[in-house]
């Protein structure tokens, strides 16, 4: 393996988020579950020595009653960066102006919660565009982990609209292109530098699997475990040697329902692995991370984008000057 650097980062969707994105009623009220789910999330890493990123919603960070949970994962030395103010998985047909509303209001929100002013960007959904890329530049962010390079969104979109509620044909129209879209299979799986007309930004995929390239995140493979835990764990040992064997540079991505049962949030018990039983659950997870720190050096999202640079730049070094 010619670099062992890989990230780890979780998506600090809320359950108002979940609520929203599947068309439930309710989450105007912004349902939270973030006073359980960062403590747990905070111990757990702490027990694994581990520094990862955190993605938070603008929306959350700018209600009172999150913004203790927020500072913590900030006084904990965890890296933060910006998943959107509202969460909404069509951020690719945000235009100019919109964009820059819903980066600024992120912004000021989260930095007031932590403290710390993002510089790393996960778009809902993945969602993503050459114009998101282009403002993102524009405003100062070191990288962006938005691409998810797998075939199967259209499978995981068609499920999504089967278990959502009736929606209207203009809500279905905003998500036809939640998850991505089937090209997106074709995408690098290593950390990347994009040109746009307002400066240059690192891009870090979420990994999939090489060559076929089908989900590796915990969840995914949480999701493997309720069918057979021997053949979830043979998935992910599987996907890791892959990873090393292609030289990929694998950024694995968490989510809040990893650390959650559908016991603890019975409006969102529809989401795969939620039937799992508590005990069984976090021990899987404590297994795919340790798994995950044996074969790699685990960093942010941020230290895998600095990695990135440093390399380029040795690189550039190296190159023997023109006569």
């Amino acid at each position: 393996m010619k670099d062992r650097i890989a990230s780890l980062s979780l998506d600090l969707d809320n359950q108002w988020s979940y609520m929203k994105t599947h068309g439930d009623a309710g989450w105007e009220s912004f349902p939270s579950y973030l006073d359980r789910v960062v403590p747990a999330a905070l111990s757990f890493l702490e027990k694994h020595d581990q520094k990862i990123t955190f993605f938070i919603v603008g929306q959350d960070a700018a209600l009172e009653k999150n913004r203790e949970a927020l500072r913590s994962i900030a006084d904990a030395g965890h890296e933060i960066g910006n998943h959107s103010f509202h969460h909404e998985p069509w951020l690719h047909l945000y235009s100019k102006a919109e964009l820059i509303e819903e980066f600024e209001r992120s912004e000021a929100a989260i930095e007031e919660a932590t403290g710390r002013r993002p510089k790393a960007f996960r778009g809902p959904g993945f969602s993503l565009s050459p114009l998101v890329l282009e403002t993102l530049a524009e405003r100062g962010y070191d990288l962006d982990c938005s691409t998810f390079p797998t075939y199967i969104a259209p499978l995981a979109r068609a499920y999504y609209f089967f278990t959502a509620p009736k929606m209207s044909d203009e809500e279905r129209e905003k998500r036809k292109q939640l998850f991505g879209k089937f090209s997106d299979g074709f995408k690098p799986l290593n950390p990347y530098i994009v040109s746009t007309a307002k400066g240059k930004i690192a891009e870090i995929p979420v990994t999939t699997f090489p060559g076929v390239k089908t989900p590796i995140h915990a969840s995914y493979v949480i999701y493997l475990s309720t069918f057979s835990l021997l053949a979830a764990k043979a998935y992910w040992r599987s996907a890791l040697s892959a990873c090393r064997i292609a030289n990929i540079q694998p950024s694995l991505l968490l989510h809040p329902l990893d650390f959650l049962t559908g016991d603890d949030v019975p409006e969102l018990k529809f989401f795969p692995g939620m039937g799992l039983a508590a005990d069984r659950k976090l021990g899987l997870l404590d297994w795919i991370v340790s798994a995950y720190k044996e074969a790699f050096d685990v960093t942010t999202v941020g230290g895998h984008a600095a990695g990135l640079r440093e390399r380029l730049c040795s690189a550039n070094e190296a190159q023997p000057a023109l006569p």
